[in-house]
């Protein structure tokens, strides 16, 4: 049978190699897409630098205007980029919130008002400045479209109950992003990966609860108390490990994360195993009912 290769500093050669053929960990970058937050937007913060030259060769006024249009300009180009994050994240839930501030919008508005500007400053009139308003307003738009506007829930969901599961995640996703930031000041790749394999567990839970935002109850420790502690594990483990890198303590913060994970791993089968019971009772009852109007259904393999 092939093993894995595997040595004496080789991460996790404690674990079976059989084991792991079995049941293959979901990798950091499972279900991960390529990000649209690069490319286009990082070409917005590039396209407005030469009006910081054309400032500075011209006189009081230009230089006033130009700086001014590059200040706006550069300011679209950070609220575009923050939009298109935003949105992803909303993409990526199935249960989500629309963002309290309209980036991409703002960004739009914000592209015709850098260009006005910039227009008025080299013509000196009105009619080109509106222009440059209007098509790069209407261009940025048609380039990166709008924000998201509405609210994403399910259908037959109380909205209060999807509110509240969209705030219980929003949360749960910012001691993630502490732990990742913490953790990272850690400076060890193995046990940077180690955390985001966690998180990737993690997040599979969340998925599971916006599925189906009764489990939120059931899950609730585990969106806030344990991820709550195990951001407070990783800022200490980093500061610690910082001063003076401690093996033991290394060892210690990946025990723990094998502990949450599985722990993780363990409520969310529960929770899908509870959701297909739902199922079968919602498809006997069914059953019963065509049963007693004389609709004749084919027995099911169980």
């Amino acid at each position: 049978m092939a093993r894995r290769y595997g040595g004496t500093y080789s991460p996790d050669t404690s674990r079976d190699a059989t084991e792991d053929a079995a049941t293959p960990p979901a990798g950091a970058y499972h279900g991960a897409r390529r990000t649209r937050a690069g490319g286009r937007v990082n070409l917005l913060f590039l396209a407005p630098l030469p009006l910081a030259l054309r400032a500075f060769t011209s006189g009081p006024t230009g230089l006033a205007l130009n700086l001014a249009a590059l200040g706006l300009l550069l300011l679209s180009a950070w609220l575009t980029r923050e939009g298109l994050k935003a949105e992803e994240a909303y993409e990526a839930r199935k249960v989500a919130r629309r963002p309290a501030f309209p980036r991409k919008i703002a960004g739009s508005l914000l592209t015709g008002a850098g260009l006005a500007i910039a227009g008025w400053a080299s013509t000196g009139g009105i009619a080109a400045p509106v222009i440059y308003a209007v098509v790069g307003a209407a261009l940025h738009f048609m380039a990166f479209g709008p924000d998201p506007l509405r609210n994403k829930g399910m259908d037959g969901v109380d909205l209060h109950q999807t509110d509240r599961v969209a705030r219980a995640v929003d949360q749960a996703e910012k001691h993630l992003a502490a732990m990742s930031e913490a953790i990272q000041r850690a400076g060890d790749r193995t046990v940077i990966a180690r955390v985001e394999q966690f998180q990737t567990t993690a997040r599979a839970l969340f998925r599971t609860v916006e599925n189906d935002p009764r489990d939120l109850t059931a899950a609730r420790r585990y969106l806030s108390v344990y991820l709550m502690g195990a951001k407070d594990a990783a800022i200490k483990f980093s500061d610690l490990y910082q001063r003076r890198p401690d093996p033991a303590a290394r060892a210690d913060f990946i025990a723990l994360l094998d502990d949450l994970e599985q722990n993780f791993a363990a409520r969310t089968s529960k929770l899908l195993s509870d959701d297909r019971a739902d199922m079968n009772i919602e498809i006997d009852v069914l059953r019963d009912r065509l049963a007693r109007e004389g609709v004749a259904m084919a027995p099911t393999s169980e």
